[in-house]
């Protein structure tokens, strides 16, 4: 059986503090979008440069590499799991570096999926390189894939051209990494922003979706889920991170905070002025 640690009061958010590769299997319900930021596994005793401060770069055990088979199977094996709780028309967005990316793209492509785009986040304040040795490094990628190659997927075409001043968006995103503001009730260690995670969402679902994030860490892309109407299924192994995620979402009930995140969006903020009768549609709730 199945326990959520958290269910926010309008059902729309939950966390399951579990391991996805035995909590997926335990249910069946299929999700129209799927956002993933799997362990690098980097954590190997590197160096970075964060707020003045040299610093190491490790995350936790979580994160620690094995072999390259072991890590080749590890993605495989909840790729596999994913792709069967997504429906049919359902797509996939995975978060990551040179490091796994290309192994992630194989595997895809391996397993059925069809990659759409590989989308270029292009950081607007990356950290320095401090070893000199090579140049900054100030991307990320994230590949967007849907689950069938021959059935036809959301893409929400005319808001993607709205929030870029009417031009065609491209497959590359200028986007800051995550403000202080985003760290309020504590930081995950490879927290990603809001501002990519709202872009996503708005991009490959509608209103009242579900999404899933098997790896959810401090549940950004729950808190850009809420904020656009969707609603969020995410599973996290850590319990301080599945605690993260819980005072996070409690916190956008606080009178006045929803709005001050909105407007600090700049994609959501100009779609409220945009789209303002977006029917509220019929959705289906979790088994648990």
């Amino acid at each position: 059986m199945i326990r959520s640690f958290y269910k926010s009061t309008d059902k729309a958010f939950t966390i399951v503090n579990g391991d996805s590769f035995d909590v997926l299997p335990l249910f069946e319900f299929k999700f129209d979008m799927i956002f993933a930021d799997p362990p690098y596994f980097l954590s190997n005793g590197g160096i970075s440069y964060q707020a003045g401060k040299v610093v190491c770069v490790d995350k936790g055990d979580w994160d620690k590499g094995g072999t390259p088979e072991s890590i080749l199977d590890f993605n495989r094996k909840w790729l596999m799991l994913c792709r069967e709780k997504l429906k049919d028309n359902g797509t996939i967005w995975i978060s990551g570096t040179y490091h796994n990316i290309f192994t992630i793209a194989n595997l895809l492509t391996e397993l059925g999926y069809k990659i759409l785009n590989v989308i270029t986040w292009v950081k607007t304040n990356p950290p320095p390189n401090i070893s000199c040795r090579y140049f900054t490094f100030s991307t990320e990628f994230i590949v967007w894939a849907r689950k069938c190659i021959k059935v036809p997927h959301k893409y929400n075409y005319e808001i993607m051209k709205a929030i870029n001043d009417g031009k065609q968006m491209t497959d590359v995103w200028r986007l800051p990494t995550i403000g202080r503001w985003e760290k309020s009730c504590g930081k995950h260690p490879t927290q990603k922003p809001l501002a990519l995670l709202t872009r996503i969402i708005l991009a490959s679902t509608n209103t009242n979706d579900w999404i899933l994030d098997p790896f959810a860490g401090s549940s950004t892309t729950g808190i850009a889920a809420n904020l656009c109407g969707r609603r969020f299924l995410g599973i996290e192994k850590e319990i301080d991170f599945a605690i993260l995620s819980k005072a996070r979402r409690e916190e956008i009930d606080r009178p006045g905070i929803r709005q001050s995140y909105i407007k600090r969006l700049s994609d959501l903020n100009l779609l409220q002025s945009i789209f303002t009768n977006e029917p509220f549609g019929d959705y289906s709730d979790l088994p648990f």
